[in-house]
């Protein structure tokens, strides 16, 4: 069995989210958004590393709010920096160099499911690099000026999502070359390692492994998880078993 460490990015600065607190941090159905990540990676026994980026203001009320949950889960919390690739390489430095696969999931996607979880890792353990993706399924038209210019054939597009899972050794390699590029350019991971000619093999999702990025993400993140089937309680049933959910 590979080992795998986990790289939660939650230190961006939600500037299209607005409120009084980060996407991240928001509750969704009642928790936080990343603490439903969170869990599902802590509940693995490959997972043997979890890194929780975050921004070096948001420490206190991590800390406060959420310290002892992730001390529980063996979370380790680390700052990250000013775009999303300069978090994951300041992370990658603490990665052990034991671990086999470096999963990177972004702390806001709180829809993520086991299966999904375990299938991209199973598939980053066969070929060295893969991430969730989405079969595009909306019209799509190129602009110029305000005008359409062209209908793009949806057939072979995809939408990118995480968790992406790479080799260490190859991401290491890969991110080597990130002065190579604008920091805004390098819009995930997977990015970095095409470069350097490796191929990505996609774990097909659908829609339901929603980012959150704005408030009205909210409500449709708390709808798609009231309508997966629900964990069968275990020991006797009792009467009122409904009411805990």
């Amino acid at each position: 069995m590979k080992t795998v460490a986990a790289i939660l990015c939650a230190a961006g600065a939600s500037k299209r989210f607005g409120g009084n607190r980060k996407k991240p941090f928001v509750n969704v159905d009642g928790r936080a958004a990343f603490l439903r990540s969170v869990d599902l990676f802590a509940d693995r026994s490959d997972v043997k590393q979890i890194l929780l980026a975050i921004s070096p203001e948001d420490d206190e009320t991590v800390k406060v709010m959420w310290g002892a949950h992730l001390s529980f889960g063996g979370v380790k919390v680390c700052h990250g920096g000013a775009e999303r690739c300069q978090t994951i390489a300041k992370a990658m430095e603490l990665i052990k160099p034991e671990i086999d696969l470096i999963a990177v999931h972004d702390a806001a996607r709180c829809c993520l499911t086991a299966d999904w979880l375990n299938a991209v890792i199973e598939m980053a353990g066969k070929t060295g690099a893969a991430m969730l993706a989405c079969p595009v399924v909306a019209t799509l038209k190129r602009v110029a000026d305000g005008r359409i210019v062209e209908t793009l054939d949806r057939s072979d597009l995809y939408e990118a999502q995480t968790p992406q899972v790479f080799d260490a050794n190859l991401l290491r390699k890969a991110y080597k070359n990130l002065a190579q590029y604008p920091p805004a350019k390098v819009s995930d991971d997977s990015f970095l390692v095409e470069a350097l000619g490796h191929k990505v093999a996609i774990v097909a999702t659908d829609h339901s492994n929603i980012k959150i990025t704005t408030q009205n993400d909210i409500p449709i993140a708390e709808a798609i998880l009231h309508s997966r089937p629900k964990p069968k309680p275990e020991g006797p049933i009792g009467p009122y078993v409904e009411a805990q959910w």
